[in-house]
Parts: structure tokens; C-alpha cells; sequence
């Protein structure tokens, strides 16, 4: 049996709304779980660029989940990020008003891209297809409590679709380091995609699909209205649905290709122990008809 295989049923959330205020909080609520009560939380969210959402994650999903953080007992929360390459992170949340959402809402900025060498520890994952490892943030490393949200999105770049398994890529070391590079010019980038995954574990994963790339992406894309907020604690199961939300929304040859779980990036991830391995092992919660009418439509895409 496989660490996957003999992984529990995990519970993701699904919630059918326009409104990312409200569908965080029903999203977390949904799962009846608090990973960070009496804890200090480092927050990852996908500011690649600072292009609208779902090209980098919406103010309003960031703003709603530090409310909800807070209200679940988190006794600090430091928003950790490297955006890049096309922009510097300064500037991402700069040009996103997030130094002034930090003020007003009392969380604590880390920009990854301005740690010196001492921030960071070389993490070589083994029997992976990285060359020497790379240089992963401390801050993570000795985090008491991870969460992370992600956006519903294709990947025009080699990734095939990037959402919280993708999103790890930003807490690799960036400017100034190699990485990147040998990311995107290898033909395993979606297996490395999924290996830097091992160097940690989010209690929480929030992904934000009120608006969807369905093809291109990162940054940019052809955007659709999916109105739907996901919410779990293993991002193989996250991913998994999302991947199942863009089939259903009609998507890439890539994304559309093949079982679910057969898609690199998840198959890896599954290999690599970081969630569960198949379909059955997640369970879908919802707490409104539509919501459980479109869980309906994921599953049968999940198994099919």
C-alpha cells in the first residue's frame, strides 16, 4: 500500500458564489478544522504579477481570509512572497496595495526576494529531477502554521495549469539564482513542480475561482466566471478538483487530457506522498443546492 493509498478520506469544500468575502469564510467553515488557533501563521498567496485576479489573487480573497485567520485565533500572520520574474515583489505589492492592507488589517510583510543568504536553506529533495536542489525560505521551514491560496488557472508556460501545487514555486529562491531558469527549460517542470512541494505542508489551502483562466495563464488569459471557492488541507485533493472545475468550464488539450489524477503535476505529488491518490479518497462538502449540484459534476469528472 502506498502513503497515498493509506491516506483517510480528506474533506475540500466547495462553494458556489460571486462573493469572495463571504465564500472564504463559508469555505473554512465548511470543513469543521482549525490549523491555526494559538498559532503563528505565515500566509503564501499567488502574486506572480500584479495583473487582476485570477493572474494574481484578488485584495478582496486576501483581505477576507486574514479576517478569518484572525478570527480562528492566529496569534500573527506574515505574508511571505517572491513575485517575479517580470516584476519585482516591491513593487507587486506596491502597485496591489498590500503594504497598505498590511497596516490597516496588522499583518507582517516578508519579501522573499530581499533576504540575504541567511534566510534561506538549501533543500535537496530526494530521487528528484532538480539538479542540486534548491534554496527554500526559512520562514517556512520553521512556520508554526502554513496557509496558502491560489487562484483557478492554466499554465501557458509548461506548468499546465497552476494552482497550489504551482503556487510553491514562489517560495523558491528567484533573482539572482538559477532556479527559475532550469525550471522552465526542463521537460520534467511538472514533476519539479511537485517535488519543491516536499520541502513543506499548508494546514490550509484556499483557491479563489470566482474567475478562471481557462487557457493561457499565468498572468494572463481567457477569463470565464466560474464563481466557486475551494477550500482543504491537502493540495493534491485541491488540485485535483480544480483540475476538474476547468474541464468542466472547457479547457486545454493538456488539462483535458487523461484521467485527473493522471495530470504530472498531480501524479507526482501523489508518488510523492503529499495528498491523496485517487478520487475516491475526497469528499466533497457544500452547504447550499447549487453548490452541491456542481460537487455532483466534479465528481463524475474526478472518476471519469
Amino acid at each position: 500500500m502506498t502513503k497515498a493509498e493509506a491516506r483517510p478520506t480528506t474533506k475540500i469544500s466547495l462553494v458556489c458564489t460571486g462573493d469572495r468575502s463571504g465564500g472564504v469564510k463559508r469555505a473554512i467553515t465548511l470543513l469543521k478544522h482549525n490549523p491555526v488557533k494559538g498559532k503563528a501563521v505565515v500566509l503564501k498567496p499567488n502574486f506572480n504579477t500584479a495583473d487582476p485576479a485570477p493572474g494574481s489573487t484578488h485584495n478582496d480573497t486576501l483581505h477576507a481570509l486574514v479576517l478569518e485567520l484572525k478570527e480562528m485565533g492566529a496569534t500573527r500572520i506574515t505574508l511571505a512572497e517572491r513575485c517575479g520574474p517580470l516584476q519585482p515583489t516591491s513593487e507587486v505589492l506596491k502597485k496591489k496595495g498590500i503594504y497598505q492592507m498590511a497596516k490597516e488589517l496588522g499583518f507582517e510583510i516578508l519579501n522573499l526576494e530581499e533576504m540575504d543568504r541567511s534566510g534561506w536553506a538549501h533543500f535537496r529533495p530526494r530521487d528528484s529531477h532538480w539538479k542540486d536542489g534548491f534554496l527554500f525560505p526559512k520562514a517556512y521551514l520553521e512556520a508554526e502554521s502554513i496557509v496558502q491560496t491560489c487562484c483557478l488557472k492554466t499554465h501557458a508556460y509548461g506548468g499546465h495549469f497552476t494552482m497550489s501545487l504551482k503556487n510553491a514555486v514562489g517560495m523558491v529562491a528567484g533573482k539572482g539564482y538559477p532556479y527559475m531558469a532550469e525550471l522552465h527549460s526542463s521537460p520534467h517542470i511538472r514533476k519539479m513542480i511537485a517535488e519543491i512541494n516536499t520541502a513543506y505542508n499548508p494546514d490550509l489551502v484556499v483557491l479563489d475561482g470566482i474567475d478562471a483562466f481557462v487557457d493561457g495563464g499565468p498572468d494572463r488569459g481567457t477569463r470565464i466566471k466560474a464563481n466557486v471557492i475551494v477550500a482543504g488541507t491537502d493540495r493534491v485533493a485541491v488540485d485535483a478538483v480544480g483540475v476538474a472545475i476547468l474541464r468542466l468550464l472547457g479547457t486545454t488539450p493538456e488539462v483535458s487530457k487523461g484521467k485527473v489524477f493522471e495530470q504530472e503535476q498531480i501524479a507526482r505529488a501523489v508518488e510523492l506522498g503529499l495528498g491523496v491518490g485517487s478520487p475516491q479518497q475526497i469528499e466533497l462538502v457544500t452547504d447550499d443546492p447549487e453548490s452541491k449540484a456542481l460537487a455532483e459534476k466534479v465528481t463524475e469528472v474526478l472518476l471519469k
